[in-house]
């Protein structure tokens, strides 16, 4: 979501995000209607699948995907909170090794309606950067079959070394994610982000306070920061979905990441798990004593970040792009930390310190690009180490290229992400709703669900009721293809 989605960013998201989030993108998308006809369309694009295909070009050492060295090559990406540098650099590489290959890169913010009538129409481009308030389904597009297997890929041998697969210098879980159902591979997240909870290290200290382990302790906290004319926290309010990056890992942690299981695979009542309760009367709890930043239901993503940043709020929920997007306002001396959502007490499933981490901001091939094979390369070129050091050194965030960070000064949201990772060991989730069902992530648990009650107009108990409502319709709906954890 850079997304995330998220954030990522016009998330972000979407969404997300994400990250106008996933997730950033990293995340995110927060679009009914479109969406809708979007689906429709797909299942009725017309065209020749393959008339206007670029012609594969020779197998070799160099090119062992067989791209085309004289067909075009075009890139679309979301232009969030990893900016588009670092693209930029990828695809100078890719015209450097096909130098009669033409490559058209454009960034957006407007994934969605900027490529929306292409799909319909069968002329998408090779490779998108599919993040934003704008993303596109990820479950539609791979259900409707507008998606092109990774899988070849995946199998390649690396951009650094011949005798290894690309699959095989990938963080964990980061295959797997863009699997969905089945063996092919629909995504490839080139984005690692780290979900939880942001604040300063200094703001902290000047309250003479740790970062809290427990509901009480979280609590405490924010009176004194309260009583020192510091709201607690604040977040994206027209894009709740944000919330989620801390909530559902405090649903995990509290409950078991089998909670979370559950609601992913959209199991009846998993809503109504005595966790979920636990952690959705914590965060309505926050709103009752007025610890958060008055106005945040009303600010997006940048505007809770911004106040954020200038020390009206503690805490902020977001994914590891945040340090990236938001480093035009944050003090030099701010001391940019991360944590681990805070739990409710020692009766938790989990230990302190389960976090969430996974593969943002989402990069596809359609399966009627005209050079597919090109997009495939140019994920190639980014998955190197070379390009992987590059963002991370230019974006503040890891990338799924498992390694890249030699030689480079951490900042320090990146190096506390690092440190929270190596904290939580095994204790890391990857709940899915994001990836699997957009809308509902968004609109309805976020917007009209977490977003609802976060700004008062629901108890815990009626958005619970409200979002397991949500996600049954979900359930039911044949028109969506629906996923479980293997």
């Amino acid at each position: 979501m850079g997304s995330t989605s998220a954030e990522n960013t016009e998330n972000g998201t979407a969404g997300v995000g994400r990250r106008d989030l996933i997730k950033r993108s990293a995340a995110l998308g927060l679009i009914s209607v479109p969406t809708m006809s979007f689906l429709s369309a797909c299942a009725s694009s017309g065209g020749d699948d393959n008339g206007d295909k670029a012609k594969a070009g020779e197998k070799t050492a160099k090119n062992p995907l067989g791209v085309n060295d004289t067909a075009g090559m075009e890139f679309v990406l979301f232009d969030g909170g990893f900016g588009k540098e670092y693209a930029e650099d990828a695809v100078k590489i890719y015209e450097k090794d096909f130098p009669k290959a033409k490559v058209k890169f454009s960034a957006t913010q407007k994934i969605q309606s900027t490529l929306q009538p292409r799909f319909n129409q069968g002329t998408p481009p090779d490779l998108i950067d599919n993040s934003g308030a704008e993303q596109m389904d990820m479950g539609v597009l791979a259900g409707k079959n507008q998606l092109a297997d990774l899988t070849p890929l995946l199998d390649a041998p690396s951009y650094d070394d011949p005798n290894k697969k690309v699959r095989d210098t990938l963080r964990p879980g980061i295959v797997e994610m863009g699997q969905l159902d089945g063996d092919p591979v629909w995504i490839m997240y080139y984005a690692y982000t780290v979900y939880g909870v942001w604040y300063s290290q200094k703001a902290l200290d000047s309250l003479d306070e740790q970062y809290p382990e427990t509901w009480d302790q979280m609590l405490a906290v924010c009176e004194k920061a309260k009583k020192k004319g510091m709201a607690g926290w604040t977040y994206a309010g027209k894009y709740p979905y944000y919330l989620p990056f801390s909530l559902y890992p405090m649903i995990g942690k509290v409950g078991g990441a089998e909670v979370l299981d559950a609601i992913d695979n959209l199991e009846p009542n998993a809503w109504k798990h005595p966790a979920v309760k636990a952690c959705f009367d914590a965060y309505y709890e926050l709103y009752k004593k007025g610890y958060i930043l008055r106005g945040t239901p009303g600010l997006d993503h940048i505007q809770s970040q911004t106040a954020w940043a200038k020390g009206k709020a503690l805490f902020i929920p977001n994914g590891s792009w945040v340090e990236n997007e938001s480093a035009n306002v944050i003090p030099k001396d701010f001391d940019l930390a991360v944590s681990a959502p805070t739990g409710i007490d020692s009766s938790d499933k989990m230990s302190f310190g389960t976090i969430w981490a996974s593969g943002g901001e989402p990069f596809i091939v359609p399966a009627k690009a005209k050079n597919g094979t090109g997009g495939m390369e140019q994920l190639r070129i980014m998955l190197s180490e070379a390009s992987s050091r590059n963002f991370t050194s230019k974006v503040k965030s890891l990338t799924a290229y498992n390694g890249g960070t030699d030689g480079i000064t951490l900042t320090p949201g990146l190096k506390s992400g690092v440190a929270a990772l190596e904290k939580a060991g095994e204790n890391v989730v990857n709940p899915r709703m994001q990836d699997w069902y957009v809308q509902l992530q968004k609109e309805k648990i976020g917007v009209s669900g977490l977003g609802e009650m976060m700004a008062g107009r629901l108890t815990p108990a009626e958005a619970i009721k409200k979002i397991q409502g949500f996600a049954d319709e979900t359930a039911k709906d044949t028109s969506i293809k629906h996923y479980k954890h293997q």
